[in-house]
């Protein structure tokens, strides 16, 4: 019986989602690149990328039957100097699939001067051209292009934030003025703030030490939200160590003044990285999360 359990389960896995192979987000040259030096080679060792330079994303297609045409570019954190890319990157595309979303993970260029003309866009131009992308090719995947969000952890929540709000200075060639506004931004546990409450090392690393106040500016994102930012979903613990709780409650309190569509879950404990599994607590805020698309139409 159990030889006959083990295929049948195997199966089963499979046919839940499918991965694709990863695309390169930029087949004919990398915008805004410097010659990468000799030892700066790109490692995906212990779950994590580091030194990207070949920007991609890999689909994740949920089961045809459960496919809703949403779509979401996944961006893991990491502080802008790495991408977890195990448990804020393939778990979430893979949990997305369940409720019929299709997933992106995408494996952004982390902020070098050493691969980098202007490093302070190069994470935004990926993610601007993931969405454009998805969007073009939108009816290859079954995905509707009024339906495309992103989600970001931590400094992959920065990234995710700054899509949503920077969406009107288009980084990237654009010819066919596809728009890279994201329909919805889910944002956990992220670095909002290049300020007082600022994760230090995600700031320094995307705009340099001695940055110029108008970049920091810039890139705090609570300062650059409008009346166009996208319906967003917020997630962060009261404990976090790492990026101070603040920084979710900054973009809330800009989203509500801004009156755009918003819901936050701030949770007694968790820390900071939890992933899918705040294990201090027994609610799944995915379900939550689920429920806000649910509500919102996506």
């Amino acid at each position: 019986m159990k030889k006959l359990l083990l295929p049948l389960l195997m199966l089963l896995t499979v046919t839940a989602f499918a991965q694709e192979k990863a695309i390169k987000l930029y087949p004919n040259g990398v915008p805004n690149s410097k010659p990468a030096p000799a030892d700066y080679v790109e490692d995906d060792s212990n779950n994590h990328a580091r030194l990207v330079t070949d920007p991609t994303i890999t689909p994740y297609l949920p089961d045809k039957g459960k496919a809703t045409g949403t779509a979401v570019v996944v961006c893991p954190g990491g502080g802008y100097s790495g991408l977890a890319i195990d448990h804020e990157g393939w778990a979430i595309a893979k949990k997305f699939n369940e409720i019929g979303v299709t997933a992106f993970v995408l494996k952004y260029r982390l902020p070098s001067d050493k691969i980098m003309v202007d490093k302070t866009i190069g994470p935004l131009q990926d993610a601007q051209r993931a969405i454009q992308i998805i969007r073009e090719r939108a009816a290859e995947w079954g995905v509707d292009p009024a339906k495309v969000g992103i989600i970001g952890f931590s400094a992959g929540g920065h990234l995710a934030s700054t899509t949503e709000t920077h969406f009107d200075k288009v980084v990237i060639d654009n010819p066919k003025n596809t728009s890279v506004r994201p329909d919805f931004a889910l944002l956990l546990y992220p670095v909002i703030t290049f300020g007082n409450l600022a994760h230090r090392g995600s700031q320094v690393n995307l705009t340099g030490k001695d940055a110029p106040k108008e970049l920091i500016d810039l890139y705090s994102n609570e300062k650059q939200v409008t009346p166009n930012t996208p319906p967003t979903f917020i997630v962060h613990a009261e404990d976090d160590k790492t990026v101070p709780v603040q920084n979710s409650l900054m973009f809330y309190e800009a989203l509500l003044a801004n009156k755009v569509k918003a819901e936050m879950h701030i949770y007694q404990a968790g820390g900071h990285g939890f992933g899918l599994n705040n294990k201090t607590t027994p609610d799944q805020w995915f379900d939550r999360c689920a429920n806000f698309l649910k509500q919102n139409g996506f």
